[in-house]
């Protein structure tokens, strides 16, 4: 193999070739290659992303660093470094909401852990650098302010409702409004009317993501969803028994004909590790839910162990401090990254509004 000589035209040149993962486009056509520094055999180079792609962006980089070693076998170190790309969301919807993805997150039934994944799902992606809020949708029995230890009544301010805030995370739930010990008996136009509420009415701000958790089952707030925004996709929870899959395979029924996206499916509480002999114990089963998406073509994006730091965080309204446990970290980045993954390949080949390029 002939050697090319590093320059830092050279090295800009391969660069621009690569794809950002959000939009697809090439980034040498939206000037997302940064600084470059060529020092003898070693390369020191700047890649720009906006931050819906952080949580993805070390694999980026990894990437990226591999096609320079490709290209220039002559070089001792490649080092790639992510900073961020300014590319604000444009608004979507029939209510302008400025969010770039909207996911919701859903299931067959109650009971699965629903609302804990979808929780979790939006705190890893803030830990991960992306601006993510999390809309608690299930009205009849919102956990999510519970879960994260959050209590107080939105304020009205310019004809906007204001969320409160979890970290930087904006959140809204019936929860704040509603006593902890009271029903919310609702019918339909109703419960279409609160959601409306809380994605029009509601000020998100500027979103790279808004986690949306459903209530379990398959009502209609799937179909106002649809008819409100375009969601970029839905994640579907069960727990690996037969009974809970068989609601899951209702709840995925249900997305596609709203015409959902399906961007996968998770497995909660897929085995027990003993923290005194390290054995695993499948007391619910194990793998259901991998074959299951597997049989309905839906992608599979991991499975999170029963694990007594998340029982205990979350009923103690710390369920971000549950994620500092190895296991449920790694549980969940695996999980965030793939359906990130998804979620950029949907957005590649799907047509939609043209995106400001800063």
């Amino acid at each position: 193999m002939t050697n090319t000589a590093i320059t830092p035209e050279a090295v800009r040149q391969v660069l621009s070739e690569l794809k950002d993962p959000e939009t697809g486009r090439t980034l040498g056509k939206t000037d997302q290659v940064g600084a470059i520094n060529v020092s003898g055999d070693k390369i020191d180079c700047e890649i720009k992303l906006c931050t819906h792609s952080f949580p993805i962006r070390d694999e980026f980089a990894d990437s990226a660093a591999e096609r320079l070693r490709v290209r220039f076998p002559a070089a001792a170190s490649v080092a790639v470094k992510i900073s961020e790309h300014e590319r604000p969301p444009v608004a979507i919807g029939q209510i302008g909401l400025q969010v770039k993805s909207v996911i919701a997150v859903g299931s067959g039934k109650g009971g699965v852990g629903k609302s804990t994944v979808a929780t979790s799902i939006a705190l890893s992606l803030s830990k991960a650098g992306a601006k993510v809020g999390l809309m608690d949708a299930d009205v009849y029995g919102p956990s999510v302010p519970h879960l994260l230890g959050m209590k107080g009544r939105p304020e009205v301010i310019n004809n906007k409702i204001q969320p409160l805030y979890s970290g930087s995370m904006p959140v809204m739930s019936m929860g704040f409004l509603v006593e902890p010990d009271q029903a919310v008996i609702w019918r339909g136009p109703m419960l279409h009317g609160s959601i409306t509420q809380f994605l029009r009415d509601t000020y998100w701000g500027p979103l790279d993501y808004l986690i949306i958790d459903m209530p379990p089952g398959t009502g209609d707030i799937a179909l106002t969803l649809s008819q409100l925004i375009p969601l970029a996709g839905a994640v579907v929870v069960c727990t690996p028994q037969q009974v809970a899959l068989l609601d899951a395979v209702k709840a995925i029924s249900m997305f596609r004909k709203t015409k959902i996206p399906l961007l996968g499916m998770v497995e909660n509480m897929s085995g027990f590790i003993c923290p005194d002999n390290g054995k695993r114990y499948d007391i619910f089963g194990h793998g259901g839910a991998r074959l299951k998406a597997e049989e309905l073509e839906v992608p599979f994006l991991g499975e999170v162990p029963l694990n007594m730091q998340m029982r205990e965080k979350s009923d103690e309204g710390f369920i971000a401090n549950a994620l500092e446990d190895p296991i449920c970290s790694s549980a969940f980045d695996k999980i965030v990254r793939a359906m990130v993954r998804q979620v950029n390949q949907r957005a590649a080949v799907a047509p939609g509004p043209s995106l400001p390029v800063l």
